[in-house]
């Protein structure tokens, strides 16, 4: 037969349950195999055919079985290695004249071969040169004992030398002392290690390295230069749970912040809200709802730009102050034309008229007390806008301080800006509405953009409340103060905030 596999070992990893492993190359004799196992540590131990395995398949082209004994399994921290290992012998002998068996020839060059591979074997795992690598000196001249506790070497060409004890160590350096070559000393003040390269008496101080003898040692260890790279390292690991420790600190500030931001920002919102849901702005109609689709609440107001008046929510439904007061006039007036034309003829007229001034009188006074609620209200919500913008300078200062605390805040930044805005927003909304004190009617809102139906403000020069219905401002008079109070109005605004 040919030998067309050069494979000569096998190797597994035992588990402890499997005891048959497979060989894949050709041996002659049971003998021909040999059984290593290899355990966690790298100690190999060679094993026994019979007392340890058994095998199968000698003589077959494809190899065959080991197979292990009880108690003998490999266990999951070993390794299984099968290794051919022919003897190292020429079994075949040929007789003069007799006939040349082929079969016997062909196995000797079998053996041949096999002997070849294995050794080819040992060289792979051999320290070699490479191929276009030249070494002079191969062999050791030197015996055993001159070899004893020394060490393998090359000399400076690359060349192998006759190896050198790696040396003695003397310990402390001292002056005025004799030193062979490879002693090995240390130098006390800086912890550093030293060999000698020349045999000589020692003079001078410490450090070796500034010694009048100094080019006769050479560093192995440099201690101090490892001293100062260990006390750097633990220096930089403390500043480095410093700044994890500021780190945090900051993320944990910068999210009170956010939250702090959030809140003014939902409180500023709220109370745009509480305002939204008391003055619902400019309506054609009765609305039946406030701006948020919710029940109307006692007390709330809107502009009527289809009859150009405030309107006034009493619970059930919407009163129209002015225009009952202006229908009202009318009739007086109608009333006294009457009075007049028939003065003469009853006194009880006269009586009447005479009540009816009375009851204007009491009009105007309770007018006068409306005026005054008015300004109040006014008062009140000119106090709201000043905390809604102090609510938009602490969003804002949250915000900044947000993100200036850390670099792993910029979440809380983000968010603590975008509460910033939406606080923003809600006074800018109140503010269109509601423009404050002002000595005349002005023709712009407080932004300086155009006004907006329904929009009010308090005329400090007549002490009145005035709205803007959209090409003119009107007094907000002749408003029952009892209807205010009921309804709630005189607080509205106060509590917008």
């Amino acid at each position: 037969m040919t030998i067309s596999s050069t494979t000569v070992k096998n190797s597994y990893s035992g588990n402890g349950t499997l005891n048959t492993f497979n060989y894949t190359f050709k041996i002659f004799a049971n003998t021909d195999i040999q059984v290593i196992i290899r355990d966690a540590d790298a100690n190999e131990t060679v094993k026994s055919l019979t007392t340890h395995y058994t095998v199968t398949g000698a003589g077959s082209g494809s190899g065959g079985t080991v197979v292990f004994t009880s108690g003998n399994i490999p266990t999951n921290t070993e390794t299984v290695v099968l290794r051919r290992a022919l003897p190292q012998t020429q079994a075949i002998d040929y007789i003069a004249n007799d006939p040349f068996p082929a079969e016997s020839h062909e196995e000797g060059l079998d053996r041949s071969m096999m002997a070849i591979q294995q050794l080819q074997e040992e060289v792979d795992r051999s320290i070699k040169l490479s191929r276009t690598n030249t070494m002079n000196s191969t062999e050791f001249t030197i015996g055993d004992t001159d070899r004893a506790n020394k060490v393998f070497g090359f000399d400076s060409a690359g060349e192998l030398v006759v190896t050198q004890e790696l040396g003695t160590f003397r310990g402390d350096w001292s002056a005025s002392t004799a030193y062979e070559v490879r002693d090995i000393v240390k130098d006390t003040s800086t912890n550093n290690i030293f060999i000698c390269l020349t045999a000589h008496t020692s003079s001078g101080s410490e450090p070796l390295t500034t010694n009048t003898d100094s080019a006769k040692w050479s560093l192995l260890v440099d201690a101090e230069s490892a001293t100062t790279s260990a006390t750097n390292a633990a220096n930089s690991a403390t500043a480095a749970a410093t700044s994890a420790t500021n780190a945090a600190t900051s993320e944990t500030n910068a999210a009170t912040s956010e939250t702090n931001a959030a809140s003014s920002a939902t409180s500023a919102a709220n109370s745009f809200d509480s305002f939204d849901d008391r003055f619902l702005g400019t309506k054609a109609s009765d609305p039946t709802l406030d701006n948020d689709g919710n029940a109307l609440v006692e007390g709330a107001m809107y502009y009527n730009s289809t009859d150009n008046d405030i309107r006034f929510y009493n619970g059930s439904s919407w009163d129209a102050p002015a225009t009952d007061a202006a229908t009202s006039a009318t009739a007086s007036a109608s009333s006294a034309t009457a009075s007049a034309t028939s003065a003469t003829a009853s006194a009880n007229s006269a009586t009447a008229s005479a009540t009816s001034a009375t009851n204007a009188a009491t009009s105007e006074t309770n007018a006068g007390t409306s005026e005054t609620n008015a300004a109040s209200s006014a008062s009140a919500a000119s106090t709201s806008a000043s905390n809604a913008s102090t609510s938009e300078t602490n969003a804002a200062t949250s915000a900044t301080t947000a993100t200036t605390q850390a670099t792993n805040a910029a979440t809380s930044a983000t968010a603590a800006q975008t509460a910033q805005a939406a606080a923003e927003l809600a006074y800018d909304n109140f503010d269109d509405r509601y423009l404050g004190p002002k000595a005349s009617d002005p023709a712009t809102d407080n932004d300086g953009d155009a006004l907006i139906d329904g929009a009010l403000y308090f005329n400090t020069t007549g002490n009145v409340l005035k709205y803007w219905d959209g090409s003119a401002w009107n007094n907000v008079e002749a408003v029952d103060t009892s209807n205010f109070a009921t309804n709630g109005f005189s607080i509205a605004m106060a509590i917008a905030l």
